[in-house]
């Protein structure tokens, strides 16, 4: 009889199937929070099937979103605190698919790691399965990829997409128009774009992650990982109202970028900017960089996370609908002849 050496393994190399077997397995109580009418499959098959009859669709157009978390996740690894980037994730899609008229109705994450380390990637998935459970959509599946050789230990990255739907002829922007009535909603920090340069300007401040929070309470790394805020429910509730003609989700290129896309040829926008007070946050990174106004205003949100454009007519009676979901309005200016943003007023 010949003694046989045992082989080598996927576990020799570095990919642990059975750790990626109990986190499904950790996680599904997670994903059976976010379920909601459509949803035909639970976690752990090769695809996820939704129903759009089921979900109370009957002319239905599908609208689709994809992003990630950017190097705000840096802040997460580097600090260990990972309960909030998940939020992040669902935010980034969700609050693009309503700037379309959509409801969010799923989402799937992708997170790939060096190495799996369950407890991380639990607790991340958590976090996206609460962005869920927030937004009104079901987490109906993912991948988690584990990569030796493409991430050094303890880093991960993280990505995802919503599909979402409305009835036909509900897309929007529709109706735009001059003297309409510019509404923002108040964002909740950083939300997750400009970070390459939120940790350029920390390394500048010469603090850590650890330090006392110079524009409020906690550590500057927790303060800086303050999640995406979710405009889902408020807007979708605004919409319903009626005289909404478009929505704005202000992410990388700040309000100077972001506002123009929704709005029709021909047509710009003036906004006052003392129409709200800039959160210490953005003071607190404008004085450390020594930067300038336009600089802010084309890189982060800067304290607005969202504007409606509605009617002149439907507009107090829009701020009544969004304050009642819990949201601070700004009326921030109106919708006039010509292109781009023009400013009054000094961010302070």
């Amino acid at each position: 009889m010949t003694d046989k050496t045992n082989g080598i393994t996927y576990a020799d190399a570095g990919v642990d199937i059975d750790a990626g077997n109990a986190l499904v397995e950790r996680i599904k109580p997670a994903a059976k929070r976010t379920t909601r009418s459509g949803v035909m499959s639970g976690l752990g098959g090769f695809g996820a099937l939704f129903d759009l009859k089921d979900a109370g669709y009957s002319d239905p157009v599908l609208v689709g979103a994809t992003d990630g978390v950017g190097t705000k996740l840096r802040i997460a690894i580097d600090t260990g605190y990972f309960e909030t980037v998940g939020i992040d994730l669902v935010a980034m899609c969700v609050n693009d698919l309503v700037c379309q008229g959509a409801e969010p109705l799923f989402f799937l994450d992708y997170f790939a790691t060096g190495k799996l380390e369950l407890d991380q990637a639990a607790t991340v998935v958590e976090s996206i399965a609460e962005g869920c459970v927030q937004s009104g959509c079901a987490l109906i599946g993912g991948e988690t990829a584990e990569m030796p050789g493409m991430y050094h230990d303890g880093d991960f990255d993280l990505a995802g997409f919503a599909v979402g739907a409305m009835e036909r002829g509900q897309t929007l922007p529709d109706g735009v128009t001059e003297g309409d009535v510019l509404l923002g909603l108040a964002s909740n920090g950083v939300h997750s774009n400009g970070y390459s340069l939120v940790r350029k300007l920390v390394d500048v401040s010469g603090l850590g992650w650890d330090a006392d929070c110079p524009f409020g309470e906690g550590t500057l790394g927790r303060a800086l990982l303050a999640p995406t805020r979710l405009y889902v429910k408020q807007c979708l509730a605004a919409v319903r109202a009626g005289g909404v003609h478009a929505l704005a989700h202000i992410t990388g290129g700040g309000l100077t970028e972001n506002l123009p896309r929704v709005l029709p040829e021909g047509m710009g926008a003036e906004i006052d900017l003392d129409a709200w007070e800039l959160p210490g946050v953005f003071g607190w990174l404008m004085q450390t960089g020594g930067m300038e106004q336009a600089e802010m205003l084309k890189t982060f949100n800067c304290g607005v996370g969202m504007i409606l454009s509605v009617s002149a007519d439907r507009s107090e009676a829009l701020t009544a609908v969004l304050q009642a979901e819990g949201e601070t309005v700004y009326r921030l200016g109106a919708v006039r002849a010509g292109g781009g943003v023009a400013y009054k007023g000094t961010l302070a």
